[in-house]
């Protein structure tokens, strides 16, 4: 393995295995953060307008380049269309807007970020515009407004006809829902990203999606550390100290979170663990080093739980006023 290791996708691109989730990293440091990690090596960043922080980003690819650490044809940025944009004629001003916020022509991936579709809220209004329609109201609360999935994904092919994005994909989907869309689409998902960690391996969805040749990205690939802060997980739920992990990682010589991601490498996924501090970013990316054994391996999958943090039926109820769920 290399620090280049990559999936290569049906339309020959090359989805890098680790890379950099931009969730929760502070507007602050963010620019700082994404130059540091491209000189480190990462060359996958992962964005979305919901996490607030784009044009941080965008100052901060713009900073390596023009320092000549890397060239834009050596990026793979990936970025999201929040579930307030669904409509077919707000597809593309919220593409517009990100790219503007990246200073980027063009998207290596762009993905429908959630199957939820909530009422337009204008640009001037909130950017972004978050969970609630209306935050100042005496009973906040999502707003639902059902817009089908087709409808969606044709605007967001017409994306890639117009050379906004060079491919298109979806997160948070199901096996039903993402075989509903390739029964439809003209332009094929070129990659799903779900939440995957040893806890939660969700091995059916992942076999399905490779099965209709469609790459898998892992969020929140160390599992419950990114939802302790904010109150969606415990702190015993934490793959990072199971006992099994933190015993591979001792015959490895490797640290908990390199055994984890590297679980994930190995199946086939890539993953885009978010970190700020740079021994972190380094140890990350060095999952690409080394490998497990088969019973390594095995040790982790029979670690599988079934425990999702990420998911709207529970904290839309919780957070938001609002039930709405999307999984079984």
């Amino acid at each position: 393995m290399t620090l280049t290791s990559t999936i290569s996708l049906t339309d020959g691109g090359q989805l890098p295995l680790v890379g950099l989730g931009m969730w929760k990293i502070p507007k602050p440091i963010c620019p700082q953060v994404v130059r540091d990690a491209l000189e480190m090596g990462y060359r996958h960043l992962d964005c979305a307008c919901d996490y607030g922080n784009e044009p941080e980003v965008g100052q901060g690819i713009a900073q390596a380049l023009a320092e000549g650490i890397v060239k834009r044809e050596d990026i793979w940025v990936t970025s999201k269309l929040w579930n307030t944009y669904h409509r077919p004629e707000y597809v593309r001003p919220a593409l517009e807007r990100t790219l503007a916020d990246l200073q980027l022509q063009q998207l290596d991936l762009y993905h429908v970020h959630f199957p939820i579709s909530l009422a337009y809220v204008p640009f001037e209004t909130r950017y972004p515009p978050e969970w609630f329609f209306d935050p100042d109201a005496d009973q906040p609360a999502m707003k639902p407004d059902p817009v089908p999935i087709r409808e969606t994904w044709a605007a967001m092919e017409e994306l890639v006809e117009a050379g906004l994005v060079k491919r298109i994909g979806v997160c948070n989907f199901g096996t039903s829902l993402l075989r509903d869309l390739l029964s439809q689409c003209k332009i094929r998902p070129s990659v799903l990203q779900i939440e995957l960690h040893p806890y939660l391996a969700q091995n059916t969805l992942v076999q399905y999606a490779h099965s209709e040749s469609i790459a898998v990205t892992a969020f929140s690939p160390l599992g419950a550390k990114s939802y302790q802060s904010i109150g969606m997980a415990e702190s015993h739920e934490s793959v990072l100290e199971d006992e099994v992990v933190t015993s591979i990682a001792g015959e490895h010589g490797r640290s908990a979170a390199q055994i984890v991601l590297r679980w994930g490498i190995q199946r086939g996924t890539a993953v885009i663990p978010k970190s700020q501090q740079a021994d972190h970013l380094r140890d990350n990316l060095s999952a690409l080093e080394f490998e497990l054994t088969e019973k390594q391996m095995a040790a982790i999958d029979a670690l599988d739980r079934h425990r999702r943090f990420n998911d709207p039926a529970d904290f839309g109820q919780k957070a938001f006023n609002t039930f709405y769920p999307i999984f079984d």
